[in-house]
């Protein structure tokens, strides 16, 4: 017989080891898909490694990938901290990106140190509006957040289809769906030369100190922390659960709204409907794995980039499809779902209640 007993305290050494072991856990199941595709293991291996850090540019352009990871994933993590399910970063990533293409494609001029603050708070205030009516009608009338916010993010991109064929379409893209280029003002200065690695990142990073900080150190962050692991407890302590789940609502949609400014504004120059390939819903991933820690993020979006980048890479040496990134992603998922359960229980095998 199996009997699962609560941890009364699990240590440190488990609590952050778990995503480690399960990302190394999936990292060594991708061998099985990979012998079954008639690839060579080490060779494969040896591919993904190099594509991702093989070089000053693959590492920049894992460093690319991973800046959206990171906001997306600490949008998902203060929402969840929450109890507020925010399926919709994809969404607000788009109207973020939209937002700050409509102020920064030539609407309004000036220097860099004007136009880049105001595209960014362009694109949070947009990301932010987007979560902030969910939540009104999740807290008002009780709706279910995931419904309104995974719906949301189609209605979105349609909108984005729209706003392209006509009010934010360039003239000059001989056809093509897509903006006007952000001006150079506006634009995300490059971290290095030649590269597309820019200042999004160091945003990126700071923003998840910040938010650490905030969670940790905060009255806010306090009362964040109360209505997520009790809502009612905290309503009945004086805490305006509301007012909390807004503002964590525009905290998390501010989030996934920045990470569409970091992409218009820092590595694509203009919004097209192929903007994101799904930055919105890897970052639910990435939070997961972080197990909600705003640092953690940092190091799960690395993970799951250089996973993205290195299997790219070894898709066109070898003839392996790409999609092996997704599978190594799922797995390590899975692995720290079931991992954080046993974090969270010990297992016990009664064996004489068996044999009775």
């Amino acid at each position: 017989m199996i009997r699962f007993e609560p941890r009364s305290n699990p240590g440190p050494l488990l609590v952050y080891g778990v995503p480690v072991l399960a990302a190394t856990i999936a990292i060594l199941l991708a061998a099985i898909p990979l012998a079954l595709a008639g690839a060579p293991i080490i060779e494969a291996y040896g591919l993904m490694i190099s594509g991702a850090f093989g070089s000053v540019f693959s590492t920049s352009e894992m460093l690319t990938r991973a800046t959206p990871l990171i906001l997306t994933g600490l949008a998902a993590a203060i929402a969840f901290r929450a109890k507020l399910w925010n399926i919709g970063a994809e969404g607000q990533l788009y109207m973020g990106a939209m937002a700050s293409v409509a102020v920064g494609s030539g609407v309004i001029d000036g220097p860099s140190w004007v136009m880049i603050p105001v595209v960014i708070i362009a694109g949070m205030i947009a990301g932010a509006l987007m979560l902030i009516g969910p939540t009104l009608l999740k807290t008002r009338l009780g709706v279910d957040e995931v419904v309104t916010t995974l719906l949301l993010n189609f209605i979105v991109l349609l909108f984005v289809q729209m706003m392209l064929e006509g009010a934010l379409k360039d003239p000059m893209s001989m056809g093509w769906p897509q903006s006007e280029p952000i001006i150079d003002s506006a634009a995300f200065p490059a971290l290095l030369e030649r590269m597309r690695v820019h200042i999004g990142l160091l945003i990126a990073l700071v923003s998840a100190i910040a938010l650490a900080i905030f969670v940790k150190r905060t009255v806010w962050g306090f009362e964040i922390r109360a209505v997520g692991e009790n809502a009612a407890a905290a309503r009945f302590s004086g805490i305006s659960v509301t007012k909390t789940m807004i503002l964590v609502a525009a905290l998390s949609g501010g989030l996934a709204g920045l990470a569409g400014v970091s992409e218009v504004a820092g590595t694509r120059g203009y919004l097209a409907t192929d903007l994101s390939p799904g930055y919105g819903y890897a970052g639910i991933v990435v939070a997961m794995l972080a197990r909600l820690s705003p640092i953690g993020v940092i190091a799960s979006a690395l993970f799951v980039a250089s996973v993205f980048v290195g299997a790219d890479s070894m898709s066109r040496a070898i003839g392996v499809s790409s999609y092996l990134a997704d599978l190594i992603v799922a797995m390590a998922l899975l692995c720290v779902l079931i991992g954080g359960f046993l974090t969270r229980f010990r297992v016990h095998f009664d064996r004489k209640s068996a044999q009775g």
